[in-house]
């Protein structure tokens, strides 16, 4: 706790956290506000998959341009022009009942997602000393979760309410309040993107990168298919209240893991840490494969997300570690393209599977998909070996001095 206290001490930071929450609580809405409006829409769960797998496919597809186009001139202006043509968006499809119409702005919607959570991760380098990275990559996960909680049960409520059309719009206004935010921050318009080193190489060439991308797309996959199958299961049970609370305990878990995480030793390396968790984290997956909706998949969801929030705080650091300089943003950007892309096949493909086959097999399928990733970071593991160390104090103080011009 302590730790944490020291955290909130450090300047700005309290500020980048406030700032971008609004937005990423509308991300955390925007799945289930296009599942619900579409499946009401349409009376079709496999349609409702579709919809959320084009918007997060046509998302996907540009992250790694965005995230490359932040690297060169900075979050500015981007911020500006993506927050509110995605708010546009999302009050557009609210609007109409064309199921063409549907599937176009929902993708093109995705095509203009701002990249909330790609540019408040690098910001944290230059608003805290080194040393307290890990707790505030924890602390970041943390609102992230929380988001992530606030956001699945504002969005089936309002959709399950007397006024169903709401949560598209609250999407929008809460993208517009928070982009809007982060955008107009002193630390957002105060980085400055890293140079590039004199024996840079396209990203797509880089071999760590290639093993986390390989590893994403069976872990996209997965949970592309999670995503729809967990609602998907409550709508054909006729339980679909039971969505929020399923993805609540399951956010909360993940909250406190990854609070947990940012308390694990330093001297213990980012890429040992996720290596024992993401085993740790196969065997927490197989009860949720084998629930029902009810108390039983509230609490393996618990389970679930308790563990995946340790390991998105140290995937976070092994990512930092591996990394070419000068790619901060799009080495994210471009694993999300992958990791993405998959995703949406995975979500398309949830629908149809817990429609026409059953959801359980759609659960199957996310616990496979994250042994498979597991084996092959085990397999890889020496792509990664600059993840597997401890840096010294001698680094950690140049780290600081690094830092301090910019947090002046």
């Amino acid at each position: 706790m302590k730790r944490y206290i020291e955290l909130f001490g450090i300047p700005n930071v309290w500020t980048l956290l406030i700032a971008c929450f609004p937005a990423r609580v509308a991300y955390g809405m925007v799945g289930l506000s296009i599942f619900f409006k579409a499946e009401q829409s349409t009376g079709s769960v496999a349609f409702a998959g579709i919809a959320i797998g084009l918007n997060a496919a046509a998302g996907s597809f540009t992250a790694g341009i965005r995230g490359s186009i932040m690297d060169k001139y900075g979050q500015t202006w981007p911020l500006r022009v993506m927050v509110p043509t995605y708010a546009g968006l999302a009050f557009a499809l609210n609007a109409v009942e064309s199921k063409p119409w549907m599937l176009i702005l929902a993708f093109v919607m995705g095509l203009s997602a701002p990249p909330i959570n790609l540019s408040v991760r690098p910001l944290w380098k230059i608003v805290v000393p080194e040393d307290f990275l890990r707790t505030a990559y924890a602390m970041d996960t943390a609102i992230m979760s929380a988001a992530g909680v606030v956001g699945p049960v504002v969005a089936t409520s309002l959709a399950l309410s007397s006024n169903p059309s709401l949560p598209l719009n609250i999407v929008g206004g809460l993208m517009l309040l928070g982009g809007g935010a982060l955008a107009l921050t002193k630390v957002s318009r105060s980085w400055v993107p890293e140079k590039k080193a004199a024996d840079y190489q396209p990203l797509w060439r880089h071999k760590p990168l290639q093993l986390l991308m390989i590893e994403g797309c069976f872990l996209g996959f997965g949970w592309g298919v999670f995503d729809v199958a967990v609602p998907a299961f409550t709508t054909i049970e006729k339980v679909p209240h039971l969505t929020a609370w399923i993805f609540t305990s399951m956010g909360i878990a993940n909250i406190l893991g990854g609070l947990l995480a940012g308390l694990v030793s330093k001297r213990t390396s980012s890429l040992r840490a996720m290596r024992r968790t993401y085993g740790i984290w196969f065997f927490a997956s197989i009860p949720m494969a084998l629930s029902y909706p009810g108390w039983s998949m509230i609490i393996a969801a618990a389970l679930l997300g308790l563990l995946g929030g340790a390991i998105m705080v140290f995937y976070w650091e092994v990512m930092e570690a591996i990394r070419p300089k000068g790619s901060p943003t799009a080495m994210m950007g471009w694993l999300w393209t992958v990791e993405g892309t998959l995703m949406s096949i995975g979500s398309a493909a949830g629908g149809v599977i817990s429609e026409h086959l059953s959801p359980t097999i759609a659960l199957c399928i996310t616990t496979a998909c994250i042994g498979i990733g597991y084996i092959i970071l085990a397999i890889g593991k020496s792509r990664l070996v600059a993840a597997d160390r401890i840096p010294s104090d001698e680094e950690d103080l140049e780290a600081m001095k690094d830092n301090s011009p910019t947090t002046s």
